[in-house]
């Protein structure tokens, strides 16, 4: 047995001493936002926690205690011959559940009687969810930001995986939030995660940077998809430096037919899609460009929305958003093939590192 009386309780910070983080949770709870590289072993399922709920609500403590009991016993058999079957004596886990109460207090118990070093988090998941927002509102404003941006079409996601390629630091939102930000921007098949998982990637990704060191990220507006970006982050890039790739209308719309190619692959749904544009462009030409999506025609379909829909706003909602957008240095290119991409990213790293405004 491991003499953990004396022991002080285990924090957030404290998580990487261990060999494993075990989260307790019901998987719908895991799913929705868990600390990074746990694995979800629930010693109650959704149903049975559910179940549980509704008898400590009707019958008291308890009877939902002994019901519960049953079932959580049953589930740490499985993960006992299960996925823990082979962890020898040295292993040392941490476990957590929503806020370091009975359910991995019953698993850590037991994990001791094995012969494991088994450690609970203090607080569970909701301390781990303050130690994330408080790490987003300390690390945000120390954060060099170098905002890259660029009309519909510029590529920008692909020149920040080009600047992460060579050793750059890159925070790529779209990515966390898998969604290209555009109202066209949903991957396909791809759902978006949680607000929630959301902000822990973000601060997740800030802990490793350095914060001495450049850091380029895209020039987004507060929302991706239906996910909020954190305030402080939004009010750090409004005061970033920008740097702008300037490419032609022709290799924009090159690059385009190209990363959004799989929107032909469901036409009706992206008829469907741009209905939503009816009272921003009017009736006429949203039934235009509907005529188009039904047809597979995304050459014209993608011209127009660039020409009538995308660029006409676009000046001017940079203006509007980043404070540094009339000092913003150019990076022209009529090129955005991936050979184009990579010269843009030798470019923008060739640029003189700017402060913050």
């Amino acid at each position: 047995m491991h003499d953990n009386k004396h022991r002080p309780p285990t924090r957030v910070r404290d998580r990487h001493a261990f060999d494993a983080i075990i989260d307790a949770r019901s998987p719908a709870e895991f799913a929705l936002d868990h600390i990074p590289g746990a694995i979800n072993c629930p010693v109650l399922d959704d149903d049975e926690r559910r179940i549980v709920g509704t008898i400590y609500k009707q019958t008291g403590a308890f009877e939902a205690r002994r019901v519960g009991g049953a079932m959580v016993a049953a589930n740490l058999a499985k993960h006992l011959q299960g996925p823990l079957a082979d962890k020898p004596i040295k292993w040392k886990p941490l476990v957590y559940c929503w806020r370091g109460g009975m359910r991995s207090g019953s698993m850590v118990q037991w994990f001791r009687l094995v012969g494991w070093d088994a450690q609970q988090l203090a607080g569970g998941y909701k301390s781990f969810r303050h130690h994330v927002l408080a790490q987003i509102e300390v690390l945000v404003p120390q954060l060099q930001l170098q905002v890259i941006c660029g009309a519909t079409g510029s590529a920008k996601t692909r020149v920040l995986q080009a600047l992460a390629a060579r050793g750059e630091q890159v925070l790529d939102l779209e990515e966390l939030a898998r969604h290209k930000g555009s109202l066209l921007g949903a991957w396909p098949g791809v759902p978006q995660p949680s607000q929630k998982h959301f902000e822990t990637s973000i601060a997740t990704q800030l802990e490793t940077f350095d914060l001495s060191r450049p850091l380029y990220v895209e020039g987004e507006s507060a929302r991706i998809g239906r996910l909020s970006l954190p305030l402080s982050l939004v009010a750090r890039m409004r005061a970033a430096p920008c740097i702008e790739v300037e490419a032609s209308a022709d290799a924009r719309l090159a690059y385009l037919l190209r990363d959004y190619a799989y929107l032909g692959d469901d036409r009706e749904a992206l008829a469907e899609l741009l209905g939503k544009l009816k009272e921003l462009q009017g009736k006429e030409t949203v039934q235009r460009w509907q005529q188009w999506a039904r047809e597979g025609d995304l050459r014209q379909l993608f011209a127009e929305l660039m020409s009538l829909h995308y660029d006409p706003h676009y000046g001017r909602s940079q203006a509007q958003h980043f404070e540094g957008w009339t000092q913003r240095r150019p990076v022209p290119t009529a090129d955005l093939t991936a050979a184009g991409i990579e010269a843009v990213a030798d470019a923008v790293r060739a640029l003189p590192h700017r402060p913050a405004i």
